[in-house]
C-alpha cells in the first residue's frame, strides 16, 4: 500500500476497481494519517469494503481521493453504501460521496457556489436538500451565512446542477447574475488555485428578437477544445444543415455554446436537432478521451524547453492527440493508449532522468 501523486491517477486507475471519494476533510490531520483512516474505512465489512490496492490522496482537488480495490466486486458494493467517515482521530463524522472512476479522467470538479441571489426567494436549506436528492452524485459542503457552498462531483453532475440552477433563476423572474467560482478540477492541477467565474443567467440579449429562440449546451472546456480542433468540420456542417448559428462563452472549466436559428430554416425543431447532435458528440468524446497533465512548475527554463520540444516532436506521431500549453503545465488529451504512448515517447526523446512532470 502506498500513496501516490495525483498526476499518476490516469496511469494507475483501474476503471472497474477505482472509486472517486468526495468530502474528505482536508487540513485536519497529516496526509499520511488521513490515508490510514481512509484505508481502514474502505476495508471495513460494515462499509461493504475489502482489500485496498492503492489510495491517491491528497489530490489537486480539495477533499477528493481515489481508492482502487483489489476486487472489482468490492468497488461495486461500496457504491451501494452511504458513507460516514468516522475515527477517534477525527472530532466528528464526515459524510462521503463515492462514484465509479470510469474510463474518462474528466471525473472530478470542485465549485464554490454563491446562492445569495435566491436567498430572498426561497429557503436555501430546502433548495440544497432538493439538489442533494436530485443529484446524489454530488457532495455538498456546509452552507455559510453569505450563501456560499462548496460542491464536488463529476462533470456531468456539475453540468446538471448548472442547468437546474438556470431553471431556478428563470423561474425566479430575476435578471441578476449568479456566480459560480470554479476551482480547478482534478484533471487540471494548479497549485495556485486561481479561481474563475462562470455566470449562470438566463439569456436576455437586448438585440435578440423576442420571437427568436435560443438553446444552450454546456461542455467541459477541454472537450470543447478537442471538438473544435478535430471535429470542427462535422460541427460546422451540423450547424449549416439545421440552419443554426452559434456563439460560445469559454470558461476555464465549462464552456457554454449558445445556438440560435439563422432564419434560413426557422423552427424550434431545428435547434433541438442541432443541440442533440452537439450533446451526443460531447458525451461521446467525454466517454472516450483520457487526459494527463505534465506539471512544469518546478522545472527550470531549460527543462521546460526540452519538454516542449519533445512534445512537439512526438505530436507529429500522434496527430489525434491534443496538446494544450500553459505556463506551469501541459495538458495532453486523447485516447488512453495514445496519451500513454505519447508520454512514454516524450520521456524517451527528451532522455529525462526524472519525469518533467515530477
Amino acid at each position: 500500500m502506498s500513496c501516490v501523486s495525483s498526476q499518476a491517477v490516469a496511469q494507475i486507475a483501474k476503471p472497474e476497481r477505482t472509486i472517486v471519494v468526495y468530502g474528505v476533510p482536508d487540513g485536519l490531520l497529516d496526509d499520511d494519517i488521513m490515508v490510514d483512516i481512509l484505508i481502514i474505512h474502505f476495508q471495513k465489512g460494515k462499509n461493504k469494503g475489502g482489500d485496498v490496492e492503492v489510495i491517491v490522496y491528497p489530490t489537486s482537488s480539495q477533499g477528493v481521493a481515489y481508492v482502487t480495490f483489489e476486487d472489482e466486486g468490492v468497488a461495486e458494493n461500496v457504491l451501494k453504501k452511504e458513507h460516514q467517515l468516522e475515527d477517534k482521530r477525527l472530532h466528528m463524522g464526515y459524510p462521503l460521496k463515492v462514484s465509479l472512476y470510469g474510463e474518462s479522467v474528466f471525473t472530478c470538479m470542485t465549485c464554490i457556489l454563491s446562492l445569495s441571489l435566491l436567498k430572498e426567494r426561497c429557503s436555501l436549506e430546502d433548495l440544497i436538500e432538493d439538489l442533494k436528492k436530485n443529484l446524489p452524485n454530488l457532495s455538498f459542503g456546509p452552507l455559510d451565512q453569505n450563501g456560499m457552498i462548496r460542491v464536488q462531483g463529476p462533470f456531468w453532475a456539475i453540468n446538471a446542477l448548472q442547468n437546474s440552477l438556470l431553471l431556478k433563476i428563470k423561474h425566479s423572474s430575476s435578471e441578476q447574475q449568479m456566480n459560480v467560482k470554479e476551482k480547478v478540477p482534478d484533471h487540471r492541477p494548479n497549485s495556485s488555485q486561481t479561481k474563475s467565474r462562470l455566470h449562470l443567467e438566463p439569456r436576455n440579449d437586448s438585440v435578440q428578437n423576442a420571437s427568436e429562440e435560443e438553446l444552450s449546451v454546456s461542455l467541459d472546456t477541454d472537450i470543447y477544445y478537442y471538438m473544435r480542433k478535430f471535429k470542427n468540420k462535422f460541427y460546422q456542417k451540423t450547424l449549416e444543415q439545421y440552419g443554426v448559428i452559434s456563439h460560445e462563452s469559454v470558461g476555464d472549466e465549462i464552456t457554454t455554446i449558445y445556438l440560435r436559428n439563422n432564419n434560413t430554416k426557422p423552427g424550434p425543431s431545428q435547434l433541438e436537432h442541432a443541440r442533440n447532435i452537439v450533446e451526443n458528440l460531447s458525451a461521446e468524446l467525454l466517454n472516450s478521451l483520457r487526459k494527463t497533465t505534465l506539471p512544469l512548475k518546478w522545472s527550470t527554463r531549460t527543462e521546460k524547453q526540452k519538454c516542449e520540444q519533445a512534445c512537439k516532436a512526438v505530436n507529429t506521431q500522434y496527430p489525434d492527440v491534443l496538446v494544450i500549453w500553459y505556463s506551469a503545465h501541459i495538458d495532453i488529451i486523447g485516447s488512453s493508449s495514445d496519451i500513454y504512448k505519447f508520454t512514454q515517447e516524450v520521456k524517451k526523446i527528451g532522455n529525462f532522468q526524472k519525469e518533467p512532470w515530477r
